[in-house]
């Protein structure tokens, strides 16, 4: 599984956020929550939608299921002119990112990560880089399905 090496232009974002952790995760409610709202969003571009993480600067050297980040389920806009009640805005910033398409449910998705950062990521000649990461949700994407498909975007920087 080689990723795309990608050069990300800025983005702006329009969504929900909560705080959770991999122990307690939130995102079922995160996502039943925007998915009633997001159609109120006007500026829109195109129907893909972002899963974005948003860690602290020592998420990972620090690893415990129990640590708290930022998780957003958001949807690309044109401007933030017009935002609906009880949605934020958030510009994800440029840079460049390691792609990995991922084929399967969830229940797929540990596997995925562990190679990602187990595997590729140590013996690439990147690191990872301080920027949320995401995953895009396209025509592919079949919640639950095994045959589903989203592309995991992992930002890095040079070693």
């Amino acid at each position: 599984m080689e990723p795309r090496i990608v050069k990300c232009d800025t983005k702006k974002l329009v969504g929900k956020r909560l705080k959770m952790s991999l122990s307690d995760n939130k995102t079922h409610e995160l996502w039943r929550s925007f998915m009633k709202e997001r159609k109120e969003i006007n500026s829109r571009c195109g129907s893909v939608l972002y899963s974005m993480q948003v860690y602290d600067r020592s998420y990972f050297s620090n690893f415990k299921p129990e640590a708290e980040f930022e998780k957003w389920a958001a949807i690309e806009v044109a401007g933030f002119e017009s935002i609906p009640i009880g949605l934020e805005p958030f510009t994800l910033d440029a840079g460049l990112y390691a792609v990995f398409l991922h084929k399967g449910g969830e229940s797929a998705g540990p596997a995925t990560f562990k190679y990602i950062f187990g595997t590729w990521l140590p013996g690439s000649g990147y690191s990872l880089d301080n920027r949320p990461h995401f995953e895009l949700l396209g025509e592919k994407y079949r919640n639950g399905d095994p045959d589903s498909e989203e592309e995991i975007w992992i930002p890095i920087k040079p070693k």
